[in-house]
């Protein structure tokens, strides 16, 4: 068989073994049948929110082990199909069938990575924070990049983008941003982003054109809505107004009408100032203060699970997560997955799913992958 159908073999067979671990395959068929019992029960629906829930899981676990099979079925007729064609040397039918397998290929990742967006809060929109690390003007440049490569990602992704909080730099760039991402398993794709990223280049800004190491901190985290109860006391809580500054237009506001609230026990600082009415900037910053309160709980509940929470850390936050080097050489490095791409223009363009992909595999895995070239 050739090396290029071989290659896309093993790859279809990894997503399929990422898949049925990840499910708990026996585990899973057994549910299955217990969740089909629970439909044909007329009873269920006497209590009809319970009954919502049982038919959102078994819809997610249906299609999932339909997925899984289909993937199967489709890989073992399309090996068989290029062992005839080859045995009748129909070099023609062989290309077809290895392009099948190529496209199999593709499909089984894709239905990886949405098997693995089951969490509590992986549907949901998010929120995703940036703020400039120490430097000065060559952070806060690097910073206000990564802001316009999260938001290329979500564009490409065709979801929608607020900006909710901005503080522009000192000379150049962001002291920090916030963005509202709205769009299908926002939360579940973007999370894995938060934590320091690092990037070296010949700094645009120094006059000796020495380079320059520069750090930004990305923090991501789910939208929740009112069925998610978050318990805050009002005297836990230092609000300020201030003004809003940015870039000019719809960033810059003639009162104080941003709203900045500090949770004091934990430290959590939010800020909104997309609107000019100081009301509203204060209920979506204690909506965002929950939201990042809840996404705590929920990173503390999965570090827990593994065995890795540490009381006095809080998860994630100053933890470098990839490299960008765009000299001397050019390289994108995942320093959790070892994933790399030679191409840090895409990446910055917003290329984020191979890595956003590796890293939730990770998550199930507890193994690094091998490093990879993903141009």
């Amino acid at each position: 068989m050739r090396a290029e159908a071989q290659d896309h073999i093993d790859k279809i067979g990894g997503a399929l073994a990422l898949l049925r671990r990840f499910l708990d395959w026996d585990r899973a068929l057994r549910r299955l049948d217990e969740l089909n019992a629970k439909v044909e029960d007329p009873s269920l629906w006497n209590n009809p929110k319970a009954a919502q829930e049982v038919m959102r899981e078994r819809r997610r676990l249906d299609e999932a082990i339909a997925a899984t099979r289909a993937i199967e079925t489709e890989r073992d007729d399309t090996i068989e199909l290029i062992e005839l064609a080859e045995m009748e040397g129909d070099e023609a039918l062989v290309d077809d069938a290895v392009a099948s397998l190529a496209a199999l290929a593709e499909r089984a990742e894709t239905d990886k990575v949405k098997a693995l967006l089951a969490g509590e809060a992986d549907g949901n929109d998010c929120y995703i924070e940036i703020h400039a690390g120490a430097g000065g003007t060559e952070s806060q440049d690097w910073a206000e990049i990564l802001q316009r490569m999260y938001m290329r990602w979500a564009e490409k992704r065709g979801m929608k983008v607020e900006l909710v909080e901005y503080q522009a730099g000192e000379q150049a760039g962001i002291k920090s941003a916030t963005m509202l991402i709205k769009g299908d398993s926002a939360y579940g794709y973007a999370k894995t982003e938060t934590g320091v990223h690092r990037l070296v280049r010949i700094s645009p800004y120094d006059s000796s054109a020495r380079r320059h190491t520069s750090f930004s901190s990305v923090w991501v985290y789910p939208v929740i809505d009112d069925n998610i109860q978050i318990e805050i006391n009002e005297s836990d809580l230092k609000i300020d107004t201030y003004r809003a500054s940015g870039a000019g237009g719809q960033h810059v506001n003639t009162t104080d009408s941003a709203v900045r609230i500090t949770h004091i026990p934990t430290g959590i600082v939010v800020a909104s100032q997309n609107d000019r009415s100081q009301h509203k900037n204060r209920a979506t910053a204690m909506g965002m203060l929950k939201a990042r309160m809840y996404e705590a709980e929920l990173q503390k509940r999965e570090a827990e699970a593994s065995g890795e929470y540490q009381a006095k850390t809080e998860i994630g936050w100053g933890h470098q997560i990839r490299s960008y080097v765009l000299q001397p050489y050019q390289l994108v490095k995942d320093l959790r997955t070892g994933v790399t791409s030679t191409a840090p223009d895409d990446v910055l363009d917003g290329a984020l799913d191979p890595f956003m992909a590796a890293a939730l595999s990770q998550k199930v895995t507890g193994e690094k992958a091998d490093v990879e070239d993903i141009d």
